[in-house]
Formats: structure tokens, sequence, C-alpha cells
């Protein structure tokens, strides 16, 4: 299993590639999960004087022949955030592996029974979805990738695609919380619909199928439904 430590807009010192090293122990995520492939750690720097609390956040990816598993976390210096990271990792670990042992024979677990089955589940978002103000005309635009950006503040654009099997809702609540994040897209595989599921209030979910409308134009009229209803 290889272990891969890059810096995102930082340099990573030679001392924190072998404390990772050190930290993830290779031998304790392969008794978890003996089909990891690999671990990716992402270290990145907030410069913003008022997060110094949160400046430095690592990012860990394991990747291997089953679900992807992420887990994240900022602290005041990069060593702290590890920490806190692999504790996440470690738990979403052992947390897939009782369910991978205790599940045969008796099916997956149901939408209503996750609360109860996953600890430490994570605080909604207060924010809900990004708020983008209308700019007027005279402001200048610029064009990144696929994207319109109005405006001279500073916007970083991370893109990504995944691809990956139809699931049913069960599958994806549940990989959700392996990732640790408050939404996740899916394509149904009931209704084949590209989907996603999302935490609302508390312990409850909320789930948005996308479906075409043949009689609309070719023009967008604007965007689907937001997650924060």
């Amino acid at each position: 299993m290889d272990i891969v430590v890059k810096g995102r807009k930082t340099e990573v010192p030679e001392r924190f590639r072998k404390h990772v090293a050190e930290k993830l122990k290779l031998e304790k995520i392969q008794k978890l999960d003996g089909k990891v492939i690999s671990l990716d750690v992402e270290v990145s720097k907030e410069h913003n004087p008022r997060q110094a609390d949160r400046s430095d956040r690592v990012e860990i990816t394991l990747h291997s022949r089953g679900p992807v598993i992420r887990a994240e976390a900022a602290a005041a210096d990069p060593y702290a955030a590890l920490d806190l990271a692999t504790g996440k990792l470690e738990a979403r670990l052992r947390k897939q592996h009782e369910k991978r042992h205790n599940r045969r024979g008796n099916g997956r677990i149901s939408a209503s029974e996750v609360a109860d089955v996953v600890p430490g589940v994570a605080e909604l978002n207060a924010n809900g979805r990004p708020h983008v103000e209308e700019a007027p005309e005279s402001i200048p635009t610029t064009r990144i990738g696929s994207l319109e950006v109005q405006g001279e503040g500073p916007l970083v654009v991370r893109e990504k695609v995944h691809t990956a099997a139809p699931m049913t809702l069960d599958q994806a609540l549940y990989e959700m919380e392996l990732v640790g994040h408050d939404f996740y897209l899916f394509v149904d595989s009931e209704t084949k619909q590209p989907s996603v599921v999302y935490r609302r209030h508390a312990y409850d979910y909320g789930v948005i199928h996308l479906e075409t409308d043949p009689l609309a134009g070719s023009e967008a009229g604007g965007a689907g439904g937001a997650l924060g209803g």
C-alpha cells in the first residue's frame, strides 16, 4: 500500500512526511480493510489571520476495492490536524469493518436506522449552499474553465469527476457517512435518475431526484432544488 503526501498551495516538509508514515499505521489499517490500495494525504494552509486556530487542514483519502473513505480536519498546526483526521479515518474504517462482518445475511440497514448506528453525526452546515449575489453589469467577467466569474475576488475552482455504479438510497446514505460529507451524489438504481441525498436538521435526511423536463427549452431557467429546504 502506498502513502502519497502532497501539499495544496503549501510546502510539505520531509519531517511531516515521515510523521505521516508513522501516524498512519499500515498494519492497523489493513487489518480493518484488507483491500486498501493507497492512501492520499493532502495538506493545505489558510492564510487568513482570523482563522489561525484552523489554519492547517489535512485530508486523508483511502482508496480500496470498496467504497472510498475520506476524513479531514483543521487545527492550528498540521500535526494536530493529522491527529484529528487519523482518528476520524480509523472510526469510519471500524464502522465499515463491523458492518461488513455483522450484516451478512441480514441485508442493509434502512434509511431510518442510519442515525442510530452512525457515531458522531456531523452537524448541518448552517449555510446550506453557497450564496452568490448578482453583480452589476459594470463588474468585469472572467472565464475559468466552463465557468464565468464576475468580479476580481480570489476564487479557487476544484472540479472532480467520479465514476460509480448505480446504488440504492440506503447505500448512498452509508457511503455519505464514510466520506464525512453533508451530501452525496449518486445514480438511483431503481429510478436510474441522478440524485443527491443530504443531511437536513439533526438526524433528518432529504433526497433530490433530477429528471429532464421534455417541455423545457434549451436554456436552463435556474438551478434545481436547494439542499437547505
